[in-house]
């Protein structure tokens, strides 16, 4: 097992370290050329700057059973497919269950700014309780795996939007 960090833009390198060091077990960064990491505990892979670079050799390293960190749906999803684990920074875990409506908010909201008729809102800005929260469920997550019993360990995560679809064109509730 090893942990994979999406490094482009990740804010939970160093709590992520943490908990892998706890476990003794091995992290590897990805990230573009925009970014530069160092880490006396993790292995940093540098790719080619471009769209999704980062993900796509992330996506070919993984092994089944890896775990990704990452806040890119796109990303995770690609993890999934390959039988890893894939986290958010804010703890929770990316699942068959959730991922579908992750990338349907995406593309809605995509859809939504290129029309220019919408003006969505960020994220909130991220409190430094986040972090902590992240390693705590991380922590949780591979004392759960080291013990054999990860099917019990899912953290919830925020009530997804109800998708409607009419005629072809979803909308959201």
């Amino acid at each position: 097992m090893e942990i994979w960090i999406d490094g482009d833009g990740c804010p939970v390198v160093r709590e992520t370290e943490r908990a892998a060091r706890k476990f003794k077990i091995p992290v590897t960064i990805i990230c573009d050329t925009s970014h530069r990491i160092e880490s006396d505990y993790s292995r940093v892979k540098t790719v080619d700057k471009g769209a999704d670079s980062a993900d796509f050799v992330l996506t070919n390293l993984l092994k089944e059973g890896d775990i990704v960190v990452t806040q890119d749906y796109g990303a995770a999803a690609m993890a999934l497919a390959r039988k890893a684990y894939a986290f958010h920074q804010d703890g929770w875990q990316y699942t068959e269950n959730n991922i579908d409506g992750l990338l349907m908010k995406r593309h809605l909201a995509k859809k939504a700014m290129r029309s220019g008729k919408h003006h969505l809102k960020g994220p909130p800005a991220r409190s430094r309780e986040a972090g902590k929260i992240f390693q705590e469920k991380l922590e949780a997550f591979l004392q759960s795996k080291i013990k054999g019993d990860v099917t019990k360990f899912i953290p919830t995560k925020r009530a997804l939007p109800r998708i409607i679809w009419s005629g072809a064109e979803p909308f959201v509730l």
